[in-house]
């Protein structure tokens, strides 16, 4: 007699910033076979769809639709985040909780990017953009696109010592980075993911939500992760030791075995 197998629960995982699916794809092949991924690229970036704009509103309206008809309205599915992602997709969950069945936040944006320590490095990054939307087109994208520039965001982001780890990571920047779909779309979308972060949702938020978070994590540090779980109704915070904001890229096992713990608690 064939064992019964259970049908595979959807997981809809959105990435982050400046890049495209590539990036969660590790996290993706470490989930067990009964977890049915769906990795769309975000609108205006890689395969993503084009918007008239990049606003929040603009982006869950597009998650909404995406989530409709990759589950037909028959099974609720799960939702995943990294980085902005998390802002989407926590702005999603406090408008629509009962389409998800949990949410999960990795590396979330729990603090306001434009006050605190990094505020002026994020202002620069503004200006950065700015600056970009305003060249002529093949101009812009060189400037956007800047293989020194992506280095060296890379080699500050990476925390990990593994040579090997570190040459992916940088691969994987130059490579989907320069994805976006017209400088007008990158600017607009920076200055949506500096805008919000999840705490601007997170006593909307109804589901049960799980937060993981890097140890070294300096866009969002673990004592604001833990200042963000305070103010979420149902949710539980796991922090994963020695690893930054990149926890897709150095831990992307630790990562899946966490949210796969989480589901199964459920």
């Amino acid at each position: 007699m064939m064992a019964y197998m259970p049908k595979a629960r959807p997981i809809i995982m959105i990435h982050g910033y400046r890049g495209t699916h590539h990036g969660l794809s590790l996290i993706k092949q470490s989930f067990e076979p009964r977890f049915d991924c769906l990795v769309p690229d975000l609108p205006g970036f890689g395969a993503g769809p084009h918007l008239s704009s990049y606003s929040l509103n603009d982006y869950v309206d597009w998650l909404k639709e995406f989530v409709a008809k990759s589950t037909n309205g028959s099974t609720k599915p799960i939702l995943l985040g990294h980085s902005f992602g998390s802002i989407v997709c926590s702005a999603y969950a406090a408008q629509y909780p009962g389409s998800i069945t949990e949410l999960i936040l990795v590396n979330p944006i729990g603090a306001p990017a434009l006050q605190g320590p990094r505020s002026i490095l994020n202002r620069l990054a503004v200006a950065y953009y700015w600056i970009g939307s305003q060249l002529p087109n093949q101009l812009a994208h060189a400037w956007l696109s800047s293989q020194l520039v992506t280095r060296l965001m890379s080699e500050v982001m990476a925390k990990t010592r593994d040579s090997t780890k570190r040459r992916y990571i940088h691969d994987q920047h130059r490579r989907y980075f320069g994805r976006f779909h017209s400088p007008e779309s990158v600017y607009q979308g920076f200055i949506t993911s500096v805008s919000y972060n999840v705490r601007d949702f997170a006593k909307y938020i109804s589901v049960p939500t799980l937060l993981i978070a890097g140890e070294k994590d300096d866009i969002t540090t673990v004592q604001q992760q833990e200042k963000l779980l305070q103010l979420l109704p149902q949710a539980k915070l796991v922090v994963i030791p020695n690893v930054g904001h990149l926890t897709h890229y150095e831990t992307p096992r630790e990562v899946a075995d966490i949210v796969q713990a989480f589901v199964k608690s459920r």
